[in-house]
């Protein structure tokens, strides 16, 4: 299943995400991935495992255009200049020459002016068709705004968390209004545990309505969340480095839920974000230097 963009270009709608994913880890499950049908990876620069995923796609046999290559920029690497070498390292680190997907990893309100020359450089970018696409994560609707009426480009994808314990309608309602795609990280509620993030820790796994919808369709909570999440048309990255999991995140096309089931889904929204605040700065976690390639 593909989605198209807002610049016409398609990407498969379900990923690989490896966020926590330890080096060491990160080829085999990426290699896995790709054996078992996806064809869409999402790193990141902060993430330190963009080597790891080259290797994995490299190991899989298959040729560069048939993977689509998603990764983020850090905070420390914004501004123009800083930004353009970012590329660099990127794509270094990935061996490959373009990268379909490249988006600001946080808006860093703080030095929001970084932020946005930042994303004047990833117009550049994909002018010069180093990238086919370019977005923005973490993006609140005033974020948005803001970098709309300071650049030229609308970003094609908002990666952002959403999970039905988190459904952040209003971020979505914006990205709508604006053709961009949301995109969701922590798709099946992983990130319930993000390390000094959130007070509620419940687990959505476990939750007894995903659970009945589960028991109903035979298939697992996290195939009904991810199904959730594609039939109301956004990306999902599910993050996992075992096989089996990532076989069955990927085994979520031959089923579909009822508008009840999609009802119950989004009433289990409590409003509470499990990772961090995208409008509180983080000096120290910002300063942390991506290395070179």
């Amino acid at each position: 299943m593909e989605l198209t963009l807002n610049n016409g270009v398609t990407m498969p709608a379900i990923g690989l995400g490896v966020f926590q994913s330890a080096p060491e880890q990160t080829t085999a499950a990426v290699e896995a991935a790709l054996a078992t049908g996806y064809r869409h990876i999402d790193t990141a620069a902060a993430y330190g495992n963009e080597r790891e995923v080259g290797d994995g796609i490299r190991r899989s046999g298959l040729n560069r255009s048939e993977v689509f290559i998603e990764t983020k920029v850090w905070v420390s690497d914004y501004g123009y200049d800083h930004t353009l070498h970012a590329w660099d390292k990127a794509t270094g680190k990935l061996g490959v020459d373009y990268l379909d997907l490249l988006i600001l990893h946080q808006p860093a309100p703080d030095r929001f002016e970084k932020t946005m020359a930042a994303y004047k450089a990833l117009e550049a970018l994909l002018a010069d068709r180093r990238v086919r696409a370019i977005g923005v994560s973490n993006f609140m609707p005033h974020h948005l705004t803001q970098l709309l009426d300071a650049t030229d480009v609308v970003p094609a994808v908002n990666q952002i968390e959403l999970h039905p314990y988190f459904t952040q309608p209003d971020v979505q309602a914006a990205d709508a209004e604006h053709g961009i795609l949301t995109q969701a990280w922590s798709p099946i509620g992983g990130i319930t545990f993000y390390p000094g993030w959130g007070e509620e820790r419940r687990n959505v796994m476990e939750d007894p309505v995903i659970g009945a919808i589960a028991a109903t369709q035979g298939k697992s909570p996290a195939q009904v969340m991810l199904r959730w999440h594609l039939q109301q048309g956004r990306s999902a990255i599910p993050k996992s480095t075992n096989p089996a999991r990532i076989a069955e995140n990927f085994d979520v096309f031959d089923f579909e839920l009822s508008t009840d089931e999609l009802a119950a889904i989004d009433a289990l929204d409590s409003g509470n974000r499990n990772g961090p605040d995208p409008d509180q700065a983080r000096p120290e976690r910002f300063a942390m230097v991506i290395p070179e390639a």
